[in-house]
């Protein structure tokens, strides 16, 4: 019924006349010539208005009765302008002399919910990215309490992240829109991200639009990188910590002409100390070194409305780890010393071109294409692992409106092919997936207290077969700072369960795979619903800004492909039969204190639970409950751009359920949960002037340690060995510098 209905929206609104309408757009700016966003533009004695988005950029409806146009914010003088022609408008707005300072923080917020958007979107910009070492994007979430950042393993340290209780492999997580981190990256992908390429992160509650693809079920993660026009003209940063980590990482632009720029940038990090602080005779942290290049292309033509980028990038990657004395010459592929290596080589490109239509502001186009070759040969202890990913992607997307700017429509066709080579231990799973799909949404906002966003699209994959995937949100706002939202939709995903599960081959674990009769593995393709509400609440308490927001989500899987490892001695992968459910409930208060301090609280729950064939349990290595604070602070900017930061970030992690050992030897079992524990990050910046800044700082000063992270230590060939388990850190605190230089 659902479906019918959705179908039916969409066939009515295809043959809704579409009634020529012309449109004023323009630009509002500081006198810095700075973007202003959420200015308030309307036309003199009507409804009709709009706000200006993050680039102070707007367009709003025009008709020739219309005659003056009033622009307004908060903290500016408000201007009432006459317009003659339709012409673009760019206006000055001229700052209240005792509301400058107000407005010019408003400009440096670090981190921001969105009161406008229909999704229930969080943005994280450059400024809190720099609270943290943030050295790759895996790293970027230390002080965002909507993602959770865990260990997968005891020897790689790779971190994972979670939302909404679920794992990365149920995020859409894409590169400036384009779909990246997936198939045989899923694991390693975010850290072949440099921190310092993030210029911003949208992070999307739920189910995204239907434009980027059917794969996303529990939310959106998009990563824009810096860019060759606004990036510094040279860049350094270097990075050093207590683990033996060294990191560098270097961006050159070069203005070309006034249409071309280009950038190059350079990361490089290596670690080649040995530490055995639990003196279980294996490595806490992997050696490692890394080697990443990009070089990025920038096109802008303002006067005739096409832009565009282009990216090459090639990274290698090496990591090894295992027993403190193992060495890859001599003990690769034999039983007396216990070591793995995980070499990484990868290539990609991507491509985007749009463009807008000079005489009609509202509509555009854009061609997004991706290639990439992913390379991946790695060995744990005697098992073997090579995978090799090759992946084409491209998406058309055209933008227009219907009748006028409260209606809006995006459609297009998206194309997308991946061939995967992969070995596990003996067995080649090779395949080829492609797919066709073609998607449509459509945007109302009545630029008051009302918008929604309806989008289908329809696929066809060779493997997964022809289906629709629906996607619906709701924005209302019932008073002054308060926004309800609501959304619902479908995704569908291959899972890729060795790639996605790679911490398990460091184990004496069997591998079973209960053959389905599906395409992939065997198993049928994972189909899930998600569901929200969250509701946001701006406030002003003792003369400072402050926000509240509750979300719930649930996410309701038809099918799933279930890991179990519930049995020490194997691990088993088999679709899902009964129920899955995973149920994420965020309470969050951000509240600047004053000019000086800024205070971030979260409290989380989650109930995760699926049934396995053993029963229903709740979800392994989940904690329920997690409590969240953070506090940043500094001091007044100098008048060189000197100045102190300071950040610190408190996480209470509860209680975890650890997977079933009870039919192993007694001195290799574990208790059926694990204990509750708190992790305390800080930061110091000092910024000598505004190209030059050193910080220092430290990760888990509270030394949190799990003991005994890996079952059977002593005897890493025998039946008991397992690294999986891990629900803490496991290396202790971590203390580490670094600087910061820049040249305009």
């Amino acid at each position: 019924m659902e479906k019918k209905i959705i179908f039916s929206i969409f066939f009515v609104l295809g043959f809704l006349q579409v009634f020529a309408q012309q449109t004023l757009k323009g630009k509002v700016t500081d006198k810095d010539k700075q973007g202003i966003l959420g200015a308030n533009i309307y036309w003199l004695n009507t409804s009709v208005g709009v706000t200006t988005n993050e680039e102070g950029k707007f367009q709003i409806p025009y008709k020739s009765i219309y005659k003056k146009i009033v622009i307004s914010f908060v903290g500016f003088k408000t201007d009432t302008l006459v317009v003659k022609e339709v012409n673009f408008l760019t206006h000055v707005l001229k700052e209240e002399s005792v509301l400058e300072e107000v407005a010019i923080t408003a400009q440096k917020k670090a981190t921001s919910r969105s009161f406008l958007q229909t999704q229930n979107v969080f943005t994280v910009n450059s400024e809190e990215l720099l609270k943290a070492a943030c050295c790759n994007l895996a790293e970027s979430f230390e002080t965002n309490p909507s993602i959770d950042v865990n260990f997968s393993d005891a020897l790689t340290g790779t971190r994972q992240i979670q939302m909404l209780g679920l794992n990365s492999p149920y995020l859409l997580i894409a590169q400036e829109n384009i779909p990246m981190v997936r198939g045989a990256s899923q694991v390693y992908g975010l850290t072949f991200t440099p921190g310092t390429w993030v210029e911003s992160i949208q992070i999307t509650k739920g189910a995204g639009s239907v434009v980027n693809g059917f794969e996303s079920i529990s939310g959106q993660i998009n990563a824009e990188l810096v860019k060759p026009f606004s990036d510094k003209k040279f860049f350094i940063n270097g990075y050093g910590n207590l683990n033996g980590r060294l990191e560098l990482n270097t961006h050159f632009n070069h203005k070309i002409n006034k249409k071309w720029h280009t950038g190059l940038y350079i990361h490089g990090n290596i670690r080649t100390e040995k530490f055995d602080k639990n003196k279980d005779g294996f490595l806490d942290t992997p050696l490692a070194e890394q080697i990443n290049v990009m070089n990025r292309w920038q096109f802008t033509n303002n006067e005739t409305g096409w832009v565009s980028f282009l990216n090459f990038r090639f990274l290698n990657d090496r990591k090894q780890t295992g027993q403190l004395n193992f060495n890859p010459d001599l003990h690769k592929g034999s039983n007396t010393i216990w070591g793995s290596e995980i070499k990484t080589k990868r290539f990609d490109f991507s491509g985007k071109v749009g463009y807008v239509f000079p005489e009609l502001p509202f509509q555009s186009m854009g061609l997004q294409i991706a290639f990439s070759n992913h390379d991946q040969e790695s060995y744990f202890g005697l098992r073997d692992y090579n995978i090799n990913h090759q992946s084409v992607y491209s998406n058309f997307i055209f933008n227009s409106i219907i009748g006028d700017t409260r209606h809006k429509f995006k459609t297009g066709l998206s194309v997308t092919y991946d061939k995967y080579n992969e070995l596990v231990e003996t067995t080649n799973f090779d395949r080829n997936e492609n797919s066709l799909g073609a998607f449509f949404e459509y945007a109302y906002d009545n630029t008051e207290n009302f918008s929604a966003t309806l989008g289908v699209r329809l696929d066809h994959h060779n493997l997964l077969g022809t289906f629709v995937t629906p996607r619906m949100h709701l924005r209302y706002v019932p008073w002054e700072k308060g926004v309800l939202r609501a959304s619902i939709g479908r995704g569908k995903r291959s899972a890729n369960i060795f790639a996605e599960n790679q911490q398990l081959f460091a184990s004496s674990r069997q591998i079973n795979i209960n053959n389905s009769g599906g395409n992939i593995y065997g198993l049928n393709p994972e189909i899930a619903w998600n569901y929200g509400v969250s509701f946001l609440q701006g406030f002003r308490f003792l003369d400072e800004k402050g926000d509240i927001s509750l979300d719930f989500y649930q996410t309701n899987f038809e099918n799933q492909v279930v890991v179990d490892w519930e049995n020490p001695q194997q691990i088993s992968f088999y679709n899902l039969e009964g129920r899955s459910v995973a149920n994420s409930f965020q309470l969050e208060t951000n509240y600047r204190l004053n000019h000086h301090f800024n205070l971030r609280l979260a409290y989380k729950f989650f109930d995760v639970t699926t049934d396995y064939v053993s029963g229903n349990f709740s979800k392994p290595i989940q904690p329920k409950h997690r409590f969240f604070t953070n506090l940043s602070a500094e001091t007044h900017k100098r008048k060189k751009g000197s100045q102190w930061k300071f950040d610190a970030t408190y996480n209470f992690i509860g209680k975890q359920r650890l997977p079933n050992t009870n039919s192993n030897p007694t001195q290799f079992q574990l208790a059926e949960y694990s204990k509750g524990y708190s992790l305390l990050n800080a930061q110091m910046t000092r910024i000598f002037s505004e190209n030059f800044e050193v910080y220092v700082g430290g990760e888990n000063m509270t030394n949190v340690k799990q003991k005994n992270p890996i079952l059977g230590s002593e005897n890493p060939f025998g039946a008991n060995f397992d690294s999986t388990i891990v629900y803490a850190p496991i290396f202790g605190s971590t203390f580490y510098a670094g600087f910061r230089f820049k040249i305009d």
